[in-house]
Order: C-alpha cells, then structure tokens, then sequence
C-alpha cells in the first residue's frame, strides 16, 4: 500500500520571510548556499532551524508518508536544503520556471497544475505557504473523488510549526487506519471504523482537509 505523499516546499515553510525590520527569529542560523546557476563568490543567505529537520525526522521515519520537495528550489532542495536539516536525499517535483511576479498569476498557486498532473490520483499532504481559496477547494474537489488531500499552510513569517508537522502525522495515520479499515471490512473482517467515519469529509478552521 503506497503511503501518501508529503510535498515540502521551502520558501516561507522551512525558510521564513524576514520581519518588517528584516529581523529573522532566533531559532533559525544562518547559512549561505550556492544554487545552481549561481557562482561561489554569489552565494544565497537563508536562514534555517534545525529542530525542522528533527521533526521532518519524526515523521519520515514513520513510514506513513513518502516525502518529496515541492519547490522553486527544485533540486538545490535535496542538495543544499536537505543536508542542512540532517534530511536524506529526497526526490522533487521537476518544476519549470515561469516568468512570473507573482505566486498566483491565475488566482491559485502557480505550482498546482503541475502538482496535479505529477500526483495524478495519490493522495498527498502538501506544506506551503501559498494557498489561496481555489487550492483549497481543489483539494476538497480531490478529496471528494477519493484522491485524499490535506492541505498546510503556515504563516510565511514564522514558517513551519510543530504544530503543522503534527497534524500531517495525524491526517496520515488516519488515512493509514481508513485504508486498513477498509481492506479488512472488504474481507469480512472488522478491523475499522465504521463507514460513515472512514468517508467524512470535513475542513478545519485552518484550511485543511481531510478525509477519514
């Protein structure tokens, strides 16, 4: 049984914003990275908190989810992000490179319509900080068709919480007992919950989905 993905992005998630006074929170140290394109005298200052990786960690090692970047970072994630998070080398989404000036040119994250066509009908929770209602409501939309999708969506001054990687824990163990569930009612066993819980749809006041 695949277990569901977990699409990371980095910006804004693993990488907060400065404050309006360019200050960076005191969890995070700072690091300067070369990306591809860039030379060594033009490196790129990010700032990073290490409990990320510990808690990335946590939930990797579970197995209940199969965790890939989702990133403008593309592979600079699994090269230069990643081992500074103590993180294994983890595929990416192969992003292109729009010619853009904003996250959603068309009123959604720009990421999405290649997200949809690499997930095609796997379930997925996605971290990022981009959301707009249309992605919210398209991922009701696959939830609804039973591609289940939770979405999680911190504040891109503070980044990612432990909190967020809690809850797509949570939202993935869930899924787990839903999908065991069901294969065990389908062979007369009763090993889940009952119909009617597996398949409740709900949203929370943050914007996620789920369904279990």
């Amino acid at each position: 049984m695949r277990p569901p993905y977990l699409l990371l992005d980095v910006d804004g998630v693993l990488v907060p914003f400065p404050g309006a006074d360019g200050s960076t929170s005191a969890t995070h140290a700072r690091h300067d990275v070369v990306p591809t394109g860039r030379g060594a005298d033009d490196p790129v200052t990010i700032w990073l908190n290490p409990a990320h990786g510990l808690m990335l960690m946590d939930v990797i090692s579970t197995g209940l989810v199969a965790p890939v970047w989702c990133t403008s970072w593309r592979q600079d994630a699994a090269t230069l992000i990643g081992p500074l998070l103590g993180l294994p080398h983890l595929p990416h989404v192969d992003l292109p490179r729009p010619k853009i000036t904003t996250s959603q040119p068309n009123g959604y994250l720009w990421k999405r319509d290649y997200v949809d066509v690499w997930l095609a009908d796997a379930p997925a929770v996605w971290i990022d900080d981009d959301f707009t209602g249309l992605d919210h409501a398209w991922a009701v939309e696959r939830t609804a068709r039973g591609a289940v999708t939770l979405l999680i969506q911190p504040d891109p001054r503070t980044g990612m919480q432990a909190e967020h990687v809690a809850e797509a824990r949570a939202w993935a163990g869930r899924l787990l007992a839903m999908r065991t569930g069901a294969s065990g009612a389908s062979s007369g066993t009763d090993a889940g919950p009952h119909k009617e819980d597996r398949t409740r749809a709900t949203r929370g006041g943050s914007g996620a989905v789920w369904c279990c």
